[in-house]
């Protein structure tokens, strides 16, 4: 038998970040599924941000990623074969490949910035632009810190 949680108990503030990230889910899957972008779950989605700059080696998108390689492999051969990216030989080392974006990945991201934007207009209602500004600085902070250490 379960037992029920501590009525004390509260989530940590990681957890609560991450609840709220995830809360997205259902909505971008939606917004997907309105521009005609199939084969593609906001999970896989996040793979494709670092790829807006341009094409990458899959360890480079690890590393940007922070999740193994054998992830990116894995994730990457989805979305290729979904149409969201290409492997291309690397024009700087012909003994290795790049993945680059197509013209479908770019719409994803498109699609993934467009819901982005919407969910922050929607935050800064709820919180107010004092309080969404400062939350903005405040993961700023956090991110910029994580990167430091």
């Amino acid at each position: 038998m379960r037992r029920g949680l501590d009525a004390g108990w509260k989530p940590t503030v990681p957890a609560l970040v991450q609840l709220v990230a995830a809360s997205r889910g259902p909505r971008l899957r939606a917004a997907f599924a309105a521009a005609g972008l199939d084969g593609i779950r906001p999970a896989q989605a996040v793979a494709l941000v670092p790829l807006a700059g341009g094409a990458l080696h899959a360890s480079d998108v690890a590393d940007r990623l922070g999740v193994s390689r054998q992830a990116v492999a894995q994730g990457m051969a989805a979305l290729e074969r979904h149409r969201y990216v290409t492997r291309v030989p690397n024009p700087a080392d012909a003994r290795t490949r790049i993945i680059r974006l197509t013209p479908r990945g770019r719409r994803a991201l498109r699609v993934m910035r467009s819901d982005a934007l919407d969910v922050e207009k929607q935050w800064q209602q709820i919180l107010g632009q004092q309080r969404f500004g400062e939350l903005r600085k405040t993961l700023q902070i956090l991110l910029d810190a994580e990167a430091d250490s």
